[in-house]
């Protein structure tokens, strides 16, 4: 079976969506690889797809049960022989699973990375014949990644036990050094390498600068008003609690969800959510990862988060039915303390690890075991972080000096000391690496601060962050919105037709009625078909056949969505409220479509370049530009952060189209806001100065 068959067969589609094919054509060569996909861009398929034309079995590596769950019944409905194994499935089913696995059963086993620890696990593994072994939310097993999982390094020994299978590593979001550690720990084997567009043209992101809880509380208000169904993050289990007990003293049906609930609390919580039985979840990060739950119309970061990656993932957990969602921050700078909290915690100095681990020495039975909880670790040991043991536990593991197992009966684990003649100042630490995670960590964290600070578009910055150079401003963040205004004036002859075009769209994916038109897709939908767009939404819906289909590819989601705006602001369209907003023509955008009427329009900017800033035009030269270029790679290198944190390669042409000469003279340059020009411009216009002088 071919993945094309097994696609039509099994999932009813007909076409692949944007980059599925080419990962499925390497993965069914035999190769490794890596894939970095957008959230709903169908990372999934690219491992199901293979698994069903292979002889063996796919295991897939999954950190959430819930997700598997999920993915698991899917497969199911789809008479897809698909099974999980996890903590939650009693020790003799688990037998049977395995039992299951090694005669062919199955075709897709979903495993917990917990699961690898187990010796007699791996054993039991060995035996069948495995054909895939795919690491889904790969960025996990990278300690410089944003949501590192101790477990995930246990995959590399894991892979060489049963034979060095082929493997494939699958993830939303990572930068370049990220992927480069997932290479490295999964020790890839000459890997194709797929990273698909970050882009979300359907998510409006904002960043709102607030001073206190009670303009917080009011921000959030008007946007679950106006929205109705989304997710409110928080960075602390108590203010989980606090957020979730404000919303209901509202009337808004909300869940609660934190690490600090049972499993079963938790599992219940979700499916509430998912079932739609509640409007609003109010949950830590590790809330959402996965969930099925296709109408999150928003999401908003109730405190800022600890970096750009966690906070693009955790984004664009809304919109995924391709239609417009809104992401909101509430910022206030205080909150970076939270994060801070975090980074110390994640990051124990070697002396906080060794007085951890002189500690277990001390309270040690005489089988070396210590039956101790992290809070009473922490207490005994004097440290003033508890989430500082579990970080150190892990070091002091991953080293070979303990191992941590369950304890029958409790919820807790205990420690073993497997080297108990080891004294404390004897431990073989990595204090460089330990030194550089604290490092890198606060660098992502400066990052963050640092986006909700610019004043250049926000996908653009997010999009630069995670390496696409030449990414297009996106139309819809707070930062376009407020560039786009102008004054309302008639269109241009080219400009008519545009909105044409665009009228035409929406009509073709409406009823014509006796009373108007009625809308059956949202504007993220319509933006999808006029650009052409493979998404899975696009092509099974068979808006790929319409003839405006792709007929303004050339003008970009974020023209498109400003356009999209603009028409709605002019009474050309209309949308109307509810579960799905639904776009329509109204009677005068009717008449508009035909010829009949006259109109003004705010106009969005069109995404050519950079914005004339009123400075004169000079021409783009390009040995200045690769000076600029250089400069900014200098400084880069230096604080260790990505280039475009210090200015994008829009600013640095328009540096070169204008040549600014002071500080007042470069502010009018979009991407240059008071805190870079304070930060980084002097040796910019340094340079521009001496290129000056030497022509």
């Amino acid at each position: 079976m071919t993945p094309h068959e097994a696609l039509k067969r099994y999932f009813g589609f007909s076409g692949f969506l944007d980059g599925q094919e080419s990962v499925m054509d390497e993965i069914v060569s035999g190769r490794d690889g890596l894939v970095v996909m957008p959230t709903g861009g169908g990372k999934s398929l690219c491992y199901q797809l293979p698994a069903l034309c292979f002889g063996g079995v796919t295991l897939v590596i999954s950190p959430l049960i819930a997700l598997m769950k999920d993915q698991v019944d899917a497969l199911i409905a789809r008479g897809i022989p698909a099974t999980m194994i996890n903590s939650t499935v009693p020790w003799a089913e688990q037998k049977e699973r395995l039992d299951g696995m090694r005669d062919g059963t199955y075709k897709l086993v979903y495993v917990a990375p917990e699961r690898f620890r187990a010796e007699s696990f791996l054993n039991a593994v060995r035996g069948a014949n495995v054909s895939l072994f795919a690491v889904d939310e790969a960025h996990c097993l990278s300690q410089w990644g944003h949501d590192f999982r101790p477990d995930y390094l246990r995959l590399g020994k894991a892979l060489e036990k049963l034979g060095r299978p082929q493997c494939v590593a699958l993830t939303a979001t990572a930068t370049p050094v990220v992927r480069e550690d997932i290479v490295s720990v999964l020790k890839l084997r000459e890997p194709f390498e797929r990273v698909s567009g970050f882009s979300r043209p359907n998510l409006s992101l904002g960043i709102t600068a607030v001073e206190k809880a009670a303009h917080k509380d009011e921000r959030m208000r008007a946007v679950i008003a106006a929205h109705k169904t989304g997710i409110v993050y928080c960075a602390t289990r108590k203010k989980v609690e606090a957020v979730s007990e404000t919303l209901a003293s509202w009337g808004v049906k909300c869940i609660a969800y934190h690490g600090g609930l049972s499993d079963s609390e938790r599992e219940r919580a979700q499916e509430v959510f998912i079932q739609r039985k509640a409007d609003v979840a109010v949950a830590t990060n590790a809330f959402g990862m996965g969930i099925d739950r296709a109408d999150v119309r928003f999401v908003v970061h109730y405190e800022v988060p600890g970096s750009v990656e966690a906070y693009y993932q955790e984004a664009g957990r809304a919109g995924r039915d391709g239609e417009a969602a809104v992401c909101e921050l509430l910022f206030n700078y205080a909150d970076t303390r939270t994060q801070e909290f975090f980074i110390d915690g994640a990051n124990p100095t070697p002396a906080i690890i060794r007085g951890i681990y002189q500690y277990l020495l001390n309270q040690a039975d005489k089988e070396y075991e210590v039956h101790r909880t992290l809070d009473e670790i922490a207490e005994g040991a004097d440290v003033k972080n508890p989430m500082s043991v579990g970080s150190a536990l892990t070091v002091l593991a991953r080293g070979g000096y303990i191992e941590r197992f369950d304890i029958a009966g409790r919820r807790t684990r205990g420690t073993r000391l497997l080297k108990p003649d080891v004294l404390a100042r004897g431990l073989q630490l990595d204090e460089a690496s330990i030194g550089e995670k604290d490092r890198r960590d606060r660098e992502k964290l400066k990052a963050m601060v640092e986006m909700c600070y610019a004043r250049t578009c926000r996908q653009q910055w997010i999009l630069g962050y995670f390496g696409e150079e030449d990414a297009r401003t996106c139309g819809g963040c707070d930062v376009c919105r407020d560039g786009g205004a102008g004054e309302s004036r008639p269109p241009t002859a080219e400009e008519a037709m545009i909105v044409k075009k665009a009228l035409s769209g929406v009509a073709r994916m409406s009823r014509r009625t006796p009373e108007g038109w009625e809308g059956r897709y949202g504007r993220g939908r319509i933006v999808q078909m006029l650009c052409g767009s493979r998404s899975q939404e696009i092509l099974s819906a068979g808006l790929d056949k319409l003839s405006t289909y792709g007929l303004l590819k050339e003008r970009g989601t974020g023209y498109l969505n400003g356009l999209m705006r603009a028409l709605s602001d002019a009474g050309l369209l209309e949308t109307e409220p509810g579960e799905y907003p639904v776009v329509s023509l109204t009677a005068t955008g009717d008449r508009v479509m035909r010829g009949d009427v006259d109109y003004r329009l705010v106009w969005p900017a069109a995404d050519d370049g950079p914005a004339n800033p009123g400075l004169k035009d000079h021409g783009f030269d390009g040995g200045l530009y690769s000076m600029l270029r250089d400069l900014r790679m200098k400084i880069a290198d230096k604080e260790g952060v990505p280039p475009y944190v210090i200015f994008g390669n829009k600013t640095l042409e328009a540096f070169v189209l204008y040549r600014p000469s002071s500080e007042e003279e470069a502010l009018k340059i979009s991407g240059v806001g008071v805190v870079k020009a304070q930060r980084y411009l002097k040796p910019f216009l340094d340079v521009i100065k001496t290129w000056k002088r030497g022509r």
